[in-house]
C-alpha cells in the first residue's frame, strides 16, 4: 500500500470522484484538490534516441524553450542512448553524451542497448566512461552492476537524498519547490536475452518496484516517478509499463522507453490488475531517435496522490538547433563523415536498384527486387546464428529506402538503405497467420504500399486481379533445398523488424503477437546485420537475383504442381469402354482421341502453353499492363496438392488453378491408371476390329 493513503486514508470527494469516474484514459484532468494546496510539477521526457546525435542539437534548443517558461521542470532519460549509428561505432556514447550533458539531465536509466558491448574485449569499459562522463546520475533499481569489473565502482545500491553526477543509485529523491519527488529506474528483463550485460544482475521488476516504493514512503516521500526502459505494451513475460502500474501501487508516474511508442497524450491506469480502483498512475512515452521531447505537468494533492495530468510531445526537429551545440556537434560529424565513405570490404557486382513506380514499371513497394531479397537474406541468415529454428524473413518495403551503387559498398550506403536502426526481433506466427500477412502485404497489389514485404526462406502466388484478402494462392517455406508447404496449424518463426513486429504498417496480425508476448527482440541493428551479411557470409561478392519468391499470377493459372496432362476424365461421367463389335474412331496423328468439351468446362486459353517455368516466373511483375481487380471472392478457400496450395472455385464457369486451366486430378496416380486402362481397350477394340474384317474377307 503506498504510504500517501498509509499516512491519511481520507481522500477529498473531487479525488474519489475522479478514481471511480475513470479506467485507463488516454489524458486527464482531476478537479483541483479542495484546499487548493495542490503542487504541480513539469516533466521532460527522451527515450530510445538509438545514436541519433545530430537532432540532439535541436532537442538541447526544445529543452531550453521549457525551461524558461517553467525553471523547475525536471528532465528525465529513459534509456537506450547506445546503438544505432555510426556515431556509436566510432565514439561508443561519447558523442551523444557531449549533447546531453547541454540539457540538464536530472536522471537517467539504463536501456537494454547500454549493455550491447558487454561481451566485446573491452566489456563495459565505454558503458563506464559514458556513467563517469555525466554530469547526471543514473536510476536502476533492478540492474546491479556492482559486479561489473569497469562499472562496479560507480554503483551505490542506496536510495539517496544526495544524489551526485557520475552514479548508479537504485533511486534518488528530488526536491522541487519544498516538495521530495522520489525517483527510481527499470530496465527489462529482456536485456539477459537480447544484449550482452556479463557480470550486470538484472532481477524481476515488479518486485524491485515494489522495494522501491516502500523505501520511499519510508523516506516520507508520496511523490514517485518510474523512469523505466520496460516498453509501454511489451512482452507481457518480462513485464510492460502497463502492467507495471496496475501491479504495483504508489507509483504515480511511469516515464517509459523501449517500445518506442508514440504517446501524444498520457495514459491514465486506475485500475489495478483486479479491476478495483487505485489511485492514479501516468504513462508517457515520447516515440524514439530525438524526434520528440514529452511534456507533462501533473498535479498533485496533500496526500500525494494525483489530481490532474496533461501532457503532449514536441516535434524538436522542427526546432532550430542550438548553436553551441551544432559547434559540440561539428567535432564528431567530421569524422563520421569521413567513415561513411569507408569501404565495408563487400562489393556490389552490379547495380542494386530500389525501384518506385514514378520512374520503373516495378516497384520495391510492390513487387520482389534483388536488394530486397539480399536484405532479408541477411535478416535471415543473422537471425538464425542466434536462433536456428528462424525459417522466414520479413522486411516492410517502406523501410528501404536507397539503392546501392556498383562496386565497392560503403558504410554510408548501408545505413542510407536501412536508415532507422531498427532491432530485429523474431515472431512466432503459425502458417494461418503468415497468411493473413501475406494478404495484407499484397492488398493493393499492383499499386504500391510501404507494408509490401520482401521475403526470405519462404516463396509465394497471388492473385491481383481477385478481391484483397483472398488473393494469395499458394507459400511455401525452404526446407532443404526443397520448398513445402506452409501447414496453417503449424508454428514458424518468422524474424522481421521491431517496427513491423509491434504492427507497424497497420499489420494487426503483428500486433496481436506482439500482445501476447511472440515477439523476442534480438538485440542487434538491421544495417549491421545487413553489413556483417555481406562482408562475412558473402565474402564480400554481392550479386543477389531474382528468383520468383513473389509471384503475381495476374489472373493466369499457377504452374502446375504435377506431369502435365492433356485432359481429365470427367468427375460426372466414367471413361467410355469400347464396345468390340463397334467400330472404333480413327486415333488423330498424335495417338489420342479428340474429346468434345464438358458443357461446364471452359475453353482453354491458348496462350496458356507458353505459361512461365518457375525460373521464367520472376519476370511477371514486370508487365507494363494488369487487369482491374476482380470483384470476384473465393473466400479464400484453398487445398493442398503436390506442394502447392490449389484454390478451389464453386464458380462451373471459372477455371481451377491447374496448369492447363481445367480442374487436377485427386492424384497423379488416378490419372495415370485412366490412361492406361484406356490404352489398353482402345488396342483391345483395334485387334476386334482387325479380326472382324479379316474374318469377313474370308
Amino acid at each position: 500500500m503506498k504510504g500517501k493513503k498509509r499516512f491519511n486514508f481520507s481522500l477529498s470527494s473531487a479525488a474519489i470522484i475522479a478514481i471511480l469516474s475513470s479506467i485507463v484514459l488516454p489524458t486527464s484532468t482531476y478537479a483541483a484538490d479542495e484546499n487548493g494546496e495542490d503542487f504541480s510539477l513539469t516533466i521532460m521526457h527522451m527515450n530510445d534516441t538509438h545514436a541519433r546525435v545530430e537532432p540532439l542539437a535541436n532537442m538541447v534548443t526544445a529543452v531550453k524553450e521549457i525551461r524558461e517558461q517553467k525553471p523547475d521542470a525536471l528532465l528525465f532519460n529513459a534509456g537506450d542512448v547506445f546503438s544505432g549509428t555510426l556515431y556509436f561505432n566510432q565514439f561508443q556514447g561519447q558523442a551523444d553524451l557531449a549533447l546531453l550533458n547541454m540539457m540538464d539531465i536530472d536522471a537517467m536509466t539504463f536501456g537494454n542497448h547500454e549493455f550491447d558491448l558487454g561481451s566485446s574485449e573491452n566489456g563495459h569499459a565505454s558503458l563506464n566512461k559514458f556513467i563517469e562522463g555525466a554530469n547526471f546520475p543514473f536510476v536502476s533499481a533492478n540492474v546491479d552492476l556492482s559486479a561489473d569489473p569497469f562499472a562496479g565502482g560507480r554503483v551505490s545500491n542506496t536510495f539517496t537524498e544526495d544524489a551526485q553526477d557520475s552514479t548508479v543509485y537504485d533511486g534518488m529523491v528530488k526536491e522541487v519547490n519544498g516538495e521530495k519527488v522520489g525517483i527510481f529506474g527499470l530496465t527489462t528483463e529482456e536485456t539477459l536475452m537480447t544484449s550482452s550485460p556479463g557480470a550486470a544482475k538484472i532481477t524481476n521488476y515488479a518486485a524491485e518496484a515494489e522495494r522501491a516504493v516502500a523505501a520511499f514512503e519510508d523516506m516520507g516521500v508520496n511523490k514517485i516517478v518510474a523512469i523505466s526502459h520496460l516498453g509501454y505494451d511489451s512482452n507481457p513475460s518480462v513485464g510492460n509499463d502497463l502492467m507495471l502500474a496496475e501491479q504495483v501501487d504508489g507509483i504515480d508516474v511511469i516515464v517509459g522507453g523501449h517500445s518506442h511508442t508514440q504517446l501524444n497524450e498520457p495514459t491514465v491506469v486506475t485500475t489495478d490488475e483486479n479491476g478495483a480502483a487505485k489511485d492514479p498512475t501516468v504513462i508517457v512515452q515520447a516515440y524514439q531517435y530525438a524526434q520528440y521531447l514529452g511534456e507533462l505537468d501533473v498535479n498533485f494533492n496533500e496526500q500525494g496522490v494525483i489530481t490532474g495530468s496533461s501532457g503532449h510531445l514536441i516535434d524538436a526537429t522542427q526546432k532550430q538547433a542550438d548553436p553551441e551545440a551544432v559547434n559540440t556537434l561539428n567535432t564528431y560529424k567530421s569524422e563520421v563523415d569521413q567513415v561513411s565513405n569507408q569501404e565495408t570490404g563487400a562489393v556490389a557486382q552490379k547495380p542494386l536498384t530500389n525501384p518506385r513506380l514514378t520512374d520503373s514499371d516495378v516497384s520495391v513497394r510492390a513487387n520482389e527486387t534483388e536488394l530486397g531479397n539480399l536484405i532479408t537474406d541477411a535478416m535471415l541468415v543473422k537471425a538464425q546464428e542466434k536462433m536456428p529454428e528462424v525459417s522466414i524473413a520479413m522486411q516492410n518495403s517502406g523501410g528501404i529506402r536507397a539503392a546501392i551503387d556498383q562496386g565497392p559498398i560503403t558504410v554510408g550506403e548501408v545505413i542510407t538503405v536501412l536508415p532507422f536502426g531498427n532491432d530485429p526481433a523474431v515472431v512466432q506466427l503459425t502458417g494461418d497467420e503468415i497468411k493473413q500477412i501475406l494478404e495484407y502485404s499484397v492488398r493493393l497489389a499492383p499499386e504500391e504500399s510501404g507494408g509490401f514485404l520482401q521475403i526470405s526462406g519462404m516463396k509465394f502466388a497471388y492473385d491481383s486481379t481477385k478481391e484483397a484478402g483472398s488473393r494469395v494462392v499458394s507459400m511455401q517455406v525452404k526446407t532443404g533445398e526443397e520448398y513445402v508447404d506452409i501447414s496453417p496449424d503449424q508454428t514458424y518463426s518468422v524474424t522481421t523488424n521491431n517496427f513491423t513486429a509491434k504492427g507497424g504498417d497497420g499489420y494487426d496480425v503483428f500486433a496481436k503477437a506482439y500482445a501476447e508476448g511472440r515477439v523476442q527482440d534480438l538485440g542487434e541493428i538491421d544495417w549491421e546485420q545487413f553489413r556483417d551479411y555481406m562482408v562475412e557470409n558473402l565474402k564480400g561478392e554481392v550479386n543477389p537475383v531474382i528468383e520468383g519468391r513473389i509471384t503475381d499470377l495476374l489472373g493466369k493459372d499457377p504452374e502446375p504442381t504435377e506431369p502435365p496432362v492433356e485432359e481429365e476424365p470427367n468427375e460426372e461421367t466414367p471413361p467410355v469402354t469400347p464396345d468390340p463389335n463397334e467400330e472404333t474412331p480413327n486415333p488423330n496423328d498424335d495417338g489420342n482421341y479428340q474429346e468434345e468439351n464438358p458443357g461446364d468446362k471452359p475453353q482453354e486459353d491458348p496462350k496458356d502453353d507458353d505459361k512461365p517455368t518457375d525460373d521464367d516466373k520472376n519476370n511477371q511483375d514486370d508487365n507494363d499492363s494488369t487487369p482491374p481487380p476482380s470483384s470476384q471472392n473465393n473466400g479464400g478457400n484453398g487445398s493442398n496438392s503436390g506442394g502447392s496450395i490449389v484454390k478451389v472455385s464453386d464458380d462451373k464457369t471459372s477455371p481451377a488453378y491447374s496448369g492447363s486451366g481445367s480442374k487436377l486430378p485427386n492424384t497423379a496416380t488416378n490419372m495415370y491408371t485412366y490412361m492406361l486402362a484406356g490404352a489398353v481397350l482402345l488396342a483391345a477394340g483395334i485387334v476386334t476390329f482387325i479380326f472382324k474384317r479379316k474374318k469377313a474377307k474370308a
